[in-house]
């Protein structure tokens, strides 16, 4: 883990988001290695950081990364409320927490980890970094759809009239795999970003799959399991981050 600001660390891992933290920090609440926490400040490497009874860090942390197959109908959130949530789905005897998120109605690979400086290198759109996908649609995927979803697509998202999502798509790799699928490589992770592409083109998604996150892939695994990232994975992702902005 690199040095990383107390609000920001506590959000990442799930605990609370980051005005939440504040109001904690500023009642006293958060301890850094057994001392109360002040605003603005800075978690360093091996830290431990206290609120509550919930514990993070320290030097024997281990770091954790899990490859997960996520089933439709569960949601990738840390807040244990949710009925559905995928922490308590995973069940894992360690605090984690997932990389982004898939939407519940979409199935696949999603990667949770107890590493905040891990997420933020991999989180961060200007890193570029891929994720790949099947989708299965409504109807026939012609030439011009590929060649619109291929070259970016503005999508926008409006609620009780405040817009919440305006923007263009970054190109993107597309394949067409079958009379009404295909296979997208994403290099961005907007709000239900590829469902909201294909309804923009008047097209619905009926299926949808996450199969790669950068170099790990969902291969061999059924829906409901997990496994951890082997060493090969490991010093492939490294490398892979070694440029990524923190």
């Amino acid at each position: 883990m690199e040095e990383i600001r107390l609000n920001k660390y506590l959000s990442e891992a799930g605990v609370c988001s980051r005005r939440e933290a504040d109001r904690l920090i500023e009642a006293g609440k958060v301890l850094i290695d057994g001392e109360p926490a002040r605003m603005g400040q800075r978690v360093q490497p091996g830290q431990k950081v206290q609120v509550g009874d919930t514990i993070l860090g320290g030097e024997k942390e281990e770091q954790i990364l899990l490859a997960v197959y996520k089933p439709p109908g569960v949601i990738c959130t840390t807040d244990r409320r949710e009925k559905s949530n995928i922490v308590d789905y995973v069940g894992y005897p360690s605090r984690i927490y997932p990389i982004g998120r898939l939407d519940k109605d979409s199935e696949g690979l999603i990667l949770m980890t107890n590493d905040g400086s891990l997420v933020n290198r991999m989180m961060r759109s200007t890193n570029h970094h891929e994720k790949e996908y099947l989708v299965r649609v409504n109807k026939l995927v012609t030439d011009a759809f590929l060649q619109k979803m291929a070259s970016g697509v503005r999508i926008r998202k409006v609620e009780k009239g405040e817009v919440l999502l305006d923007a263009v798509t970054r190109p993107c790799e597309v394949e067409k795999l079958g009379k009404c699928s295909f296979r997208i490589v994403l290099t961005q992770g907007l709000n239900r970003q590829i469902r909201r592409m294909c309804e923009t083109l008047g097209y619905h998604v009926e299926h949808l799959k996450r199969i790669r996150v950068l170099n790990i892939e969902l291969k061999g695994m059924k829906p409901g399991t997990w496994r951890k990232i082997n060493d090969r994975e490991m010093a492939e992702l490294q490398e892979l981050l070694k440029d990524s902005k923190n």
